[in-house]
């Protein structure tokens, strides 16, 4: 396996919300997800067509008012949920792209290889949840104040055991045609995704906007659609 974008974040305010973008946005409704009793967090998944073996997913995921995470007091949810200026744009603007998470064979290595050029992308967790088809677990790296560095843009980092939730998603139609980067420290994001061997990712200069991240996808029913995160 090669380090690869395993799968996009929509961020919302509630699931519903973002289920219900998902529908108006993508013209489709997202498959089921799970709970996440670590985080306090719940989603809905959707699978991405790239041509590849192991389709990527886009995952929309939300603060579960049911649940208290049980992950110690005092550490935040992961992708910045715990944000108020995230919450405060969730509730403002709607359910919103605002991270990606890439896959990689060997996570401790690829965080080693971070450390090395001064970037803490933070420890490794250890996280499941039950599906249908039995417990799905994985290792995700998640800093104990949940930030996701680089605006969004450096990617948390996953990998997964046994099963990738891809394995039981239906085909959606919807593909993931390229994911764009960018940034004002473009040399130092270059330099982080070289040491993870993502450097075939593309990286575009602040210059040429806001840091963020731009994906293309073709779905059937909207055509071939942008989503941006925001500034």
């Amino acid at each position: 396996m090669t380090p690869r974008i395993d799968h996009l974040v929509v961020a919302a305010r509630t699931l519903e919300e973002g289920v219900a973008w998902c529908e108006a946005t993508l013209g489709t409704a997202p498959g089921p997800g799970g709970e996440h009793p670590l985080f306090g967090t719940h989603n809905r998944l959707l699978k991405l067509d790239d041509g590849s073996h192991q389709a990527p997913y886009l995952e929309i995921i939300a603060i579960d008012p049911k649940a208290t995470p049980a992950r110690a007091a005092g550490l935040k949810r992961w992708f910045d949920l715990d944000s108020p200026a995230l919450q405060a744009r969730l509730a403002q603007d709607g359910p919103q792209l605002v991270h990606w998470v890439a896959s990689v064979p060997d996570i401790d290595a690829a965080l080693l290889a971070l450390q090395a050029i001064g970037i803490q992308r933070g420890p490794v967790v250890s996280a499941s949840r039950e599906t249908p088809h039995g417990l799905l677990q994985w290792r995700i790296s998640v800093r104990d104040d949940g930030q996701r560095l680089f605006n969004g843009v450096l990617p948390t980092l996953i990998q997964w055991g046994s099963a990738h939730p891809t394995q039981h998603m239906p085909a959606s139609g919807i593909a993931l045609r390229q994911l764009r980067l960018r940034h004002a420290g473009a040399a130092g994001l270059r330099a982080a995704l070289q040491a993870l061997g993502l450097d075939d990712m593309s990286v575009m200069d602040g210059h040429e906007g806001p840091a963020g991240l731009t994906a293309e996808l073709d779905t059937p029913a909207r055509g071939r659609l942008t989503l941006m995160s925001p500034p």
